[in-house]
């Protein structure tokens, strides 16, 4: 779920967006130099971007009026590094706030953060570490592009339970709850983008496996 516009407490929103711009301005910097030494990969920085894009518009309602949807993060993270797709999710959240009303501006630095940062790193981490453990490769882009999607909504979960806790058990109390009304539809959402993101990557595996832009598609690390 984007955090829709409006929903968080003023002083919430801002607190994200602070959190989120080192990130976004760090992953401007690698975009520039990537660009740089890979001209010919500016039409492939935006088919990643338009995989999270088209994935992450996929709403599926949930329960108590909320909805759930893929990120599509996982993959970017994991052919490009994890800073590079965060700038690319804000974009994708940007347009998404601004011509699908899914999400919005007030939230975009928590939505940026909880989807683009969180999910980033973690699909990167997971799959890095899955390969070092002699992990095979489609089981390790399954973990990475699965798991990211579920931290997503954990870190989610818990921007909503800090900025409204529960009169009982406060904070902790009401991520919980949140993460409960997100797990019936994001849990088996999760499981389809890691099958996706597998099939996704043997695809261009077929036709770049070559290409040492992207370890990851030659077998490396």
């Amino acid at each position: 779920m984007h955090i829709m516009e409006g929903y968080l407490p003023v002083k919430h929103a801002i607190g994200w967006s602070i959190a989120s711009a080192p990130f976004l301005g760090l992953g401007l910097h690698r975009i520039s130099r990537w660009t740089r030494d890979n001209p010919s990969g500016k039409l492939f920085l935006g088919a990643c971007a338009g995989f999270a894009f088209v994935l992450s518009a996929l709403k599926i309602p949930s329960v108590t009026g909320s909805c759930s949807h893929p990120t599509g993060i996982g993959l970017g993270a994991v052919l490009l590094g994890p800073f590079p797709m965060m700038v690319l999710g804000t974009i994708v959240l940007l347009f998404q706030a601004l011509f699908l009303a899914h999400g919005g501006l007030t939230t975009l630095g928590a939505n940026a953060f909880s989807m683009c940062i969180v999910g980033s790193f973690l699909a990167w981490g997971v799959n890095r570490t899955a390969i070092g453990l002699r992990v095979p490769q489609g089981g390790a882009l399954f973990m990475a592009a699965a798991l990211s999607d579920l931290g997503t909504y954990m870190v989610t979960s818990f921007q909503l339970g800090l900025a409204f806790p529960s009169v009982q058990g406060g904070v902790l109390a009401s991520t919980a709850k949140f993460f409960v009304i997100f797990v019936p539809t994001q849990l088996p959402l999760a499981i389809s983008e890691g099958l996706l993101t597998v099939f996704v990557v043997n695809l261009l595996r077929s036709h770049l496996g070559n290409d040492k832009r992207f370890p990851v598609l030659n077998g490396a690390s």
